[in-house]
C-alpha cells in the first residue's frame, strides 16, 4: 500500500536543497521528491564513489574487504568503480626530458610509458601488443606536436631504438646493459675473461666514459688471442668460436658504449643513466594489481588508467 507524507528535512540527493520533501514507499522502497528541483531519488546510504575509488584504487582494497567496510555487496562496490571516470589530468607543454619502457601482464597486454625525469609526472602512454620501436617514435612526435621540448631520451637497449632520433641526445639505459651482459656471463662466470668483463660492467654505473672505455679496451687488448681461438666440429668439420657467449657480451658493450654515457657528454642537461624512475613506477602498479587478480581488460585498464594519472 502507497503512504505519502509531506514532511522530512532530509536533503535532496542532487540540489542539497534542504527544503521540505515529500517521500513515501513504493514497492517496499522509500523514496523522495525534492520540492526544489522536483528530483526523485531513493533514501537509504549513499556511498562516495571517489572514496571507494581512491580505498580501491591506492589503499589496495579488494572488492571484498569493500564490501565488508561499507556494508554493501561485492557486485554494488564493482558498480560503483565501474562508474567512476578517470580524467586525465592535462599536460603542459615544456621542457622535459623522457623516460619510456613498456611492461606487460602475460602476453599480447601491455603499457608503454613515456615519463618525464625532471618533474616525474607521467606524459603518455600507450596500451600495447608488442613493444615496437615505432611505437616509442610515434609517442615523442606526439609529445613534440603537443608543445614539447624533448631535452634528451632516455630508453632501454632495444636494436635501432637508441639511434631512432635525430638532433635528440639518447642515453641507454646502463641497467638494461648489465641486465644484456648477465644473461651472457651468468652472474658468476667461470673464466677468467668472464670475471674481469663483469668487473667493468659494474664499474661503469660509477665511473665516466673515458675510464670505461680505456678498461674495456685494454680488456679486449688482453684476451684478443683468447676470444679468437676456434672449435673444430667433428661432424661437419667447420669451425666456430670457442667463447661465442663471451664475444657476445664484448660486442654489446662495443657497439652500446656511444649511448651508454650520453649523460656525460651532456652533463649540463643533468640526464638520468638509467630507467630506474619507470621502472620502480611499473614495480609498484604491479604489486597493487596483485590484490585485484581476475580483472577483466576493461577493469585493468581502467585501474592503470587511474594509478599512472596518479
Amino acid at each position: 500500500m502507497r503512504q505519502i507524507k509531506y514532511y522530512d528535512l532530509k536533503k535532496c540527493f542532487y540540489c542539497k536543497s534542504s527544503i521540505t520533501l515529500k517521500y513515501g514507499y513504493v514497492k517496499g522502497v522509500q523514496r523522495y521528491k525534492c520540492g526544489a528541483c522536483g528530483r526523485q531519488f531513493i533514501g537509504g546510504v549513499r556511498h562516495a564513489d571517489l572514496e571507494i575509488w581512491t580505498q580501491y584504487s591506492s589503499g589496495k582494497q579488494t572488492y571484498s574487504q569493500l564490501s565488508k567496510t561499507h556494508k554493501c555487496s561485492v557486485k554494488t562496490i564493482q558498480r560503483i568503480i565501474d562508474r567512476v571516470k578517470v580524467k586525465m589530468p592535462v599536460k603542459t607543454p615544456r621542457k622535459v626530458i623522457v623516460l619510456m619502457d613498456t611492461t606487460y601482464w602475460g602476453r599480447g597486454f601491455g603499457v608503454m610509458l613515456f615519463k618525464d625525469s625532471i618533474t616525474k609526472e607521467n606524459l603518455l602512454k600507450f596500451y600495447v601488443k608488442t613493444e615496437t620501436n615505432s611505437k616509442y617514435i610515434e609517442g615523442i612526435e606526439l609529445l613534440i606536436s603537443k608543445g614539447f621540448t624533448i631535452k634528451a631520451i632516455v630508453c632501454d637497449g632495444r636494436k635501432g631504438l637508441v639511434n631512432s632520433f635525430e638532433n635528440i641526445p639518447v642515453q641507454m639505459c646502463q641497467f638494461h646493459q648489465v641486465a644484456i651482459i648477465r644473461r651472457y656471463l651468468t652472474k658468476n662466470p667461470k673464466l677468467q675473461a668472464g670475471k674481469e668483463l663483469a668487473w667493468i660492467v659494474d664499474l661503469m654505473k660509477s665511473t665516466d666514459k673515458e675510464s670505461f672505455v680505456g678498461a674495456l679496451e685494454l680488456w679486449y687488448n688482453k684476451w684478443l688471442e683468447f676470444l679468437n681461438e676456434r672449435t673444430l666440429n667433428p661432424l661437419t668439420n667447420k669451425s666456430f668460436y670457442t667463447h661465442k657467449r663471451l664475444r657476445s657480451a664484448y660486442r654489446s658493450l662495443k657497439n652500446n658504449q656511444n649511448w651508454l654515457f650520453t649523460w656525460y657528454d651532456n652533463i649540463e642537461l643533468n640526464i638520468p643513466n638509467t630507467t630506474n624512475a619507470i621502472d620502480g613506477h611499473f614495480a609498484d602498479l604491479k604489486n597493487k594489481l596483485r590484490n585485484h587478480n581476475g580483472l577483466s581488460i576493461k577493469r585493468k585498464i581502467k585501474f592503470i588508467d587511474g594509478f599512472l594519472k596518479a
